[in-house]
């Protein structure tokens, strides 16, 4: 299926419900380009789970769960955080609801993207629209 054909069917089926038949086409390219569509990463920098938190917090920690924490970091380069991994678990057992290190870290792996880029087609040009509506 091409990028255009991606487009075409986006704006014939609307799954969303977003009202593409009644909208111009440059209405259409702002809704596909706005970024509003949550999506979780599936992984992060080590670095980056470790700027994440909150000195205090780790200190708090127990000794074991410090050590659990700071095998995270030892992972590598790309640390898997999707659903269901033991990473996700040991970090956010760690550090308890409410905690400022617990928000960073679920705002570090929490995004928004474009409808355009959800579905493969990246950025949408009012071009783009007026091809796929022809």
């Amino acid at each position: 299926m091409s990028t255009l054909d991606i487009l075409k069917t986006e704006l014939a089926s609307d799954p969303l419900a977003r009202g593409y038949s009644g909208m111009s086409d440059e209405a259409v390219a702002v809704s596909l380009n706005t970024e509003d569509r949550a999506f979780q990463l599936t992984s992060v920098p080590g670095s980056a789970i470790f700027n994440a938190i909150v000195p205090s917090e780790f200190s708090a920690l127990l000794a074991t769960t410090q050590l659990l924490v700071r095998d995270v970091f030892s992972l590598g380069d790309s640390v898997d955080v999707s659903a269901g991994t033991n990473t996700r678990q040991v970090l956010l057992n760690a550090f308890g609801v409410g905690t400022t290190t617990r928000a960073n870290l679920v705002a570090l792996v929490s995004k928004l993207r474009s409808r355009g880029v959800e579905i493969g087609f990246g950025r949408v040009e009012v071009g783009h629209v007026q091809e796929a509506r022809r």
